[in-house]
């Protein structure tokens, strides 16, 4: 009998970290290939993870509600293979880890190959981890001693002289923001500076007196401020409750900063008359044809925009910042802000364009469907072109909003409400609506902007387009 370890995957392009939100299994119960034995939470997505191998549970070694890195073991099984899987760890499993963490960078660590589940991947990340945030004061707080997961020492600032390790988008932002690389103290693994890193300087220069309540704190000053830190998070009095930001929420507030600060955004307006296209979605409701699909306003938006990306194929492109080049999509994968219990999401349909009516209703209602299950996959929310966001669902006009990042435009739809408009030469009561258009200017320049929603405009005031313009 041996005990099988199973660490946590890298369930989607190369995500590092995620929170086990719900244990399906308990020690000493039975378990097969296949079969899912957690759900976790990553920064864009709930995942159920199923465990590759047969076995009786051994032991859990993280409680629900903890954030774990990919790479760690999070889950122990005891299996009939003798000569299968990782040797037996008991007690001095911390050791071995902490031991292992602490070798010389030259020196990696030999690991058993892991188990390659469907859809995850394999990270290629070394055994070498990142401290956990606040780790110390927690257990110092519950008077037990620190989990399996060994606390690393923190990585000192760059050295005076040396040039700051940083990734080019990273570099990017700290020029947006007016931060100097040489000042920010790094905490990604060895010694480079991430995107938090910058954030939390650029919230330090705003406000230093504020800086041990609200910036991110670095791994220099964890240990020191771990239990301000620690009362920060969890204190709730009458007069204020302060939530932890992570998962899609932490995601989602990263990619508008770092879109805002990086992608040059114009908004323009249009408001118009959308009555012939209320009066469609109603026919369309009762043609039998169309007998159980889901149809509605946002279906014929959904589809007004994909006739404008055919008239002005130039809009549908990204920015290729390392390269400095526009790259032209000859597909639009078509983002849907879904609002849901875990945050703002943007899941989108792969291929879009080349979608009938009736296809685009069932992968909107589908769609939909998953998003308030929590169930979006990672890969549902990657490489999309454009995006809508309905805020006309919560009966506000308008907005502006920002763009989801690698994105060219995102289209916010307005409440269509009955107001007066002049119809042929009189005032009328008609169904009105505003739309607002926001692009990058590095991609859409002012004419292709405008013409673009002009021609969303046109379609949804004169929906037989959807025919003589398709």
């Amino acid at each position: 009998m041996t005990i099988r370890e199973f660490k946590m995957p890298d369930v989607g392009e190369g995500l590092t970290e995620a929170e086990i939100l719900k244990w399906y299994v308990q020690p000493g119960d039975t378990v097969t290939d296949g079969q899912v034995v957690c759900e976790v939470e990553t920064a864009k997505a709930a995942v159920e993870l199923p465990i590759p191998f047969d076995g009786v549970v051994h032991a859990l070694l993280f409680e629900e509600g903890t954030t774990v890195d990919v790479g760690q073991v999070i889950i122990s099984v005891q299996t009939g293979d003798a000569g299968a899987g990782a040797p037996v760890q008991t007690a001095a499993a911390p050791v071995a880890e902490a031991a292992a963490a602490a070798a010389p960078a030259e020196e990696p660590v030999a690991e058993a190959r892991q188990p390659v589940l469907v859809g995850y991947g394999v990270s290629t990340a070394s055994t070498k981890r990142r401290p956990r945030k606040a780790t110390a004061a927690t257990a110092a707080q519950n008077g037990t001693a620190a989990p399996a997961a060994p606390v690393l020492p923190a990585v000192p600032a760059q050295p005076t002289g040396e040039r700051p390790l940083a990734k080019p988008p990273v570099r990017k932002l700290a020029k947006d923001l007016g931060i100097d690389l040489a000042s920010v103290v790094p905490t990604g693994d060895g010694g480079v500076v991430t995107r938090e890193d910058v954030h939390a300087a650029a919230a330090a220069a705003i406000a230093p007196q504020a800086v041990p309540a609200v910036a991110a704190p670095v791994a220099a000053q964890a240990q020191a401020q771990a239990p301000v830190a620690e009362a920060a998070v969890t204190e709730t009095s009458a007069r204020e409750t302060r939530i932890p930001v992570k998962g899609v929420r932490k995601v989602t507030a990263q990619a508008m900063v770092g879109s805002a600060f990086t992608a040059p955004h114009v908004t323009e307006f249009i408001t118009l008359d959308v009555t012939r296209t209320m009066k469609l979605v109603q026919e369309l409701k009762d043609d039998p044809d169309l007998a159980g699909l889901r149809i509605n306003p946002l279906l014929l938006i959904a589809k007004a925009v994909l006739v404008a990306i055919r008239r002005n194929p130039d809009v549908n492109a990204s920015w290729d910042e390392a390269a400095q080049e526009i790259v032209l999509k000859h597909y639009v994968n078509l983002g849907i802000a879904a609002a849901t219990p875990r945050g703002l999401i943007v899941p989108n349909i792969k291929d879009a364009h080349a979608k009938t009516l009736g296809e685009l209703s069932e992968s909107l209602s589908s769609l939909v469907a998953t998003a308030r299950d929590g169930k979006t996959s990672p890969a549902d929310m990657q490489n999309g072109t454009i995006t809508i966001t309905n805020v006309g669902v919560f009966g506000v006009d308008t907005g502006t909003p920002i763009l989801n990042p690698g994105e060219s435009a995102i289209l916010a739809v307005g409440a269509i409400k009955l107001q007066p408009w002049v119809h042929k030469g009189k005032v009328k009561p008609r169904q009105v609506t505003t739309l607002a258009l926001s692009f990058d200017h590095r991609l859409i320049d002012g004419e292709l902007g405008s013409k673009f929603l002009a021609d969303i405009a046109a379609v949804l005031e004169h929906p037989r387009r959807l025919i003589t313009w398709s």
